[in-house]
């Protein structure tokens, strides 16, 4: 196995992605490709007792967090994140990973490596803890504006995915909605319900809430990538001030610290089922190929979760398994 890094990618590149990727090849026996500036990854790497199986494959160019996705393609065929890409699509990796520009990532990936059958676009789909457990939350970003046949593809994949990534038997499908009610949302959300009740059958849940998303109530909620990502992004806000308002407040006073040093263990625990770093990286599915975007704050413990992620889903043939499953859902309904 052989994963490909965009080191270049991210607000903290190419440091805390280098930092990342070595820490991470130091844990595992499969190859790990760091693309980008060679004269900037070189001297962020030992020089004695570097990994056998990391390298660095030059790249001389980077796509910016402010680069139109299209455009940036197109002018820097050099750049980190398309040589990356290009290294998948020729056999020489078997994953990409990038914390770089989302918007790059899924338009490079979906021009470069094509998509699945029967999908028409791609969705990323995010792993978020929940009280019982964890659910898949799927667009998180890359389609902003979505028809309710899109969102039943996004349905079935993210199913594929829960079963087959996170292993979660008969993974059960919720639309992330204004209301509990049949009824409720806009024109594209009332006739996606009646399709995903109608394809699914029991597997379909229903409406789901905002304020019932991290109670559990189903493995895999759908949304457009508009509704998705500000859902995500509002997720970790109000995850980061809680754990911001509880340890200033456990602090303000002397009396505190003798019981906080009991609960340290506890808060540990606390900060790593809120941390979106436990997860790493979101799969980009629908297109041909294993792709995984990260975070643009990601750090290296972030970066080495994701190209943990992105050698799960190799390893797991997430993306035939996605190609089969969706050929015979398809065929059976043709048929």
């Amino acid at each position: 196995m052989r994963i490909a890094v965009d080191a270049m990618g991210g607000d903290h590149a190419p440091h805390e992605i280098v930092a990342g990727a070595l820490e991470s090849a130091r844990q595992v026996s499969f190859e790990i490709l760091l693309v980008g500036d060679s004269a900037q990854i070189e001297p962020l790497l030992p020089k004695r007792g570097r990994p056998d199986n990391l390298a660095i494959h030059h790249a001389s160019q980077v796509i910016t967090m402010d680069d139109a996705p299209v455009m940036a393609i197109r002018r820097k065929r050099d750049s980190s994140l398309v040589v990356a890409a290009m290294l998948v699509k020729e056999g020489k990796a078997d994953a990409l990973v990038s914390m770089g520009n989302t918007g790059a990532v899924g338009v490079t990936a979906k021009l470069l490596w094509g998509g699945l059958p029967y999908v028409d676009r791609p969705a990323i789909a995010t792993v978020l803890p929940t009280y019982t457990g964890r659910c898949v939350l799927l667009d998180s970003g890359a389609t902003v504006d979505c028809s309710p046949r899109q969102l039943l593809d996004f349905a079935l994949m993210g199913q594929i995915y829960a079963a087959q990534v996170l292993e979660i038997p008969n993974p059960r499908v919720g639309l992330l909605n204004i209301g509990e009610e049949a009824t409720k949302g806009n024109s594209v959300t009332k006739e996606a319900y009646q399709l995903l009740q109608s394809q699914l059958k029991e597997e379909f849940i229903g409406n789901v809430e905002g304020k019932t998303f991290y109670e559990g109530v189903a493995d895999v909620v759908v949304c457009d990538g508009f509704v998705g990502n500000i859902f995500l992004k509002t997720s970790e806000g109000v995850a980061e001030m809680v754990l911001k308002v509880v340890k200033e407040e456990l602090t303000r006073n002397a009396f505190n610290k003798l019981p906080l040093a009991l609960l340290k263990p506890a808060f540990g625990r606390i900060k790593r089922r809120l941390d979106y770093r436990e997860w790493g990286g979101a799969p980009l599915l629908g297109v041909d190929g294993v792709c995984i975007i990260g975070h643009g704050r990601s750090d290296r413990y972030a970066v080495r979760q994701a190209i943990a992620v992105a050698a799960q889903a190799v390893a797991n043939r997430l993306n035939p398994t996605l190609r089969h499953a969706l050929t015979l859902l398809h065929q059976e309904k043709e048929g």
